[in-house]
């Protein structure tokens, strides 16, 4: 997840005590987390990847997989890759195969076993959702009220409220954004949110969230039984995925708040599992999910786990790379456009950078110490044709915490605050129906999502590149705008800050 905490550090559940205690759970019990318990047996999970990027090579990484001693638990035959589960010297007996590409560890912390079977585990259907995560304040219902964000990307006439030095056009400089989609027109458009889980009972998304495209992939498989999108609320911020679907396209009707995109469709795709971590192959499954249900934007408001930073000369990093690259690949080619947080570290991405947090799935020891260079990225936010968002504040200079980098940074939109109060952060929705105000480019990547959406509605016909260029020509003319001097922080802002084109 991509929040700050209110003393600006980045916000990402971290159940380390927890995912000792669960898994120790589940030798003793056998069933306290989802996987097979083996007796004296601990597994990795791997992705397989084949040379040929179809259901072919799906079909080849399969055999060799169980050849090698592995449990395929889920294939991917729209990118040509398997999910497996292995002891021992898996990836080293696969590498090197004929017809095998890239074979990599997706975790570094065993489990007892492969994931149990989808079926026979019964419906999760909860008829609500009630948050239990004390480490994330609400507030109370803002009466739609609390928009400077949207104010600031040309989504609301309503003033910015007072501390901002948002200046709004006149005269010659008025950005004409044409006529506003209603929410019947919105009705047509499909975004997809991976992320922790949408709480679809809040009444700010009911009619927004679609249960025919939402789905779990908390363990790289999709399951579709109704309510498996929902968040888990055992785990630590996993309302993080409903505050980003508020911003994207809570209804407008009064109360709570308002979406950049009123009346769009939501595809909830849940991506943390029990242990609060978005491994690779969940990341791929909901992908692959989305594309294939017709998102016009794919929202990616965290980064890969374990690795904060995978890098090629690593075998099993470069195979994540790759399976993530194709999966983003395909539903760049489904006709989505995927949009990523660019990260709260700032940190320079087009220097060497030091990572100190990974892997991030272990149960005890040190993090590694890792000096990085400028081949090692960020998955999906640093991978070809990503857009990637950065974050500025109420008055539009560059958060403090924003990653930020010259080529790196596709635009900029609204984060906030975390040390300013509900009144400088963004406030949204919170599992349970409630509300909270977060900060951080999570929240910065939700503003284009819903901004895809408003340009997909009004265009129909357009293809992903062509809503791309009208945003970025938009966020150009929006910067100049905003700030006295323009857009002088490139590396900061990319094409500029995000501005709501019709």
């Amino acid at each position: 997840m991509e929040q700050v905490s209110h003393h600006g550090r980045p916000a990402r559940h971290r159940s380390l005590q927890v995912l000792g205690a669960m898994l120790l759970t589940a030798l003793l019990l056998g069933g306290a987390v989802p996987y097979v318990a083996g007796p004296g047996r601990s597994f990795l999970s791997y992705l397989v990847l084949a040379d040929t990027l179809d259901a072919q090579g799906a079909k080849h990484a399969s055999v060799e997989a169980q050849a090698a001693g592995g449990t395929v638990i889920q294939d991917y035959p729209q990118i040509g890759a398997v999910l497996a589960y292995a002891t021992g010297q898996f990836a080293e007996r696969l590498r090197g195969r004929p017809g095998i590409a890239a074979v990599g560890a997706t975790r570094t912390a065993a489990v007892p076993g492969p994931p149990r079977p989808l079926s026979g585990l019964g419906a999760f259907a909860p008829t609500s959702v009630e948050s239990t995560d004390d480490s994330t304040a609400t507030i109370p219902d803002p009466a739609e009220q609390s928009d400077w964000n949207l104010a600031m990307i040309g989504a609301t006439e309503q003033p910015a409220g007072p501390g901002t030095l948002l200046r709004v056009p006149t005269g010659d400089h008025v950005i004409d954004r044409g006529a506003v989609p209603t929410a019947q027109e919105l009705r047509h458009v499909t975004v997809a949110v991976l992320d922790s889980g949408v709480d679809d009972t809040h009444p700010d998304l009911r009619a927004a969230v679609d249960p025919r495209s939402s789905a779990s992939c908390a363990d790289g498989r999709p399951d579709a039984r109704y309510g498996s999108w929902r968040p888990d609320p055992g785990v630590t911020e996993s309302g993080h995925g409903t505050h980003v679907a508020g911003i994207v396209g809570a209804a407008r009707d009064g109360h709570g708040v308002t979406g950049v995109a009123p009346g769009v469709r939501i595809a909830a795709v849940r991506l943390l599992g029990p242990l609060g971590q978005y491994y690779a192959e969940n990341i791929v499954c909901g992908m692959l999910w989305a594309a294939d249900h017709g998102a016009k934007a794919i929202n990616d408001s965290y980064f890969a786990d374990p690795w904060k930073y995978n890098c090629p000369e690593d075998p099993d990093q470069a195979a994540l790379i790759a399976a993530v690259g194709r999966a983003v690949a395909y539903a760049q080619k489904q006709g989505a456009v995927v949009v990523a947080s660019a990260g709260n570290d700032a940190q320079d991405l087009t220097t060497g950078r030091e990572d100190q947090r990974s892997p991030n799935d272990r149960d005890s020891g040190p993090a590694q110490d890792r000096q990085l260079g400028t081949e090692c990225v960020r998955l999906p936010g640093e991978l070809p044709g990503v857009v990637t968002v950065s974050a500025v504040d109420r008055r539009g200079l560059p958060a403090a915490y924003t990653n930020y980098g010259r080529g790196r940074i596709s635009l900029a939109a609204p984060g906030g605050d975390p040390d300013g109060g509900p009144q400088d952060a963004v406030v949204s929705d919170w599992p349970g129906g409630q509300y909270a105000a977060l900060a951080g480019t999570s929240m910065a990547a939700a503003h284009v999502t819903g901004a895809v959406a408003v340009v997909a509605a009004t265009h129909p016909d357009w293809g992903p590149d062509r809503v791309v260029a009208r945003l970025t020509e938009a966020a150009e003319a929006n910067c100049s705008q905003l700030l006295p001097a323009g857009c002088q922080d490139r590396e900061y802002l990319g094409a500029g800050i995000l501005d709501l084109p019709r």
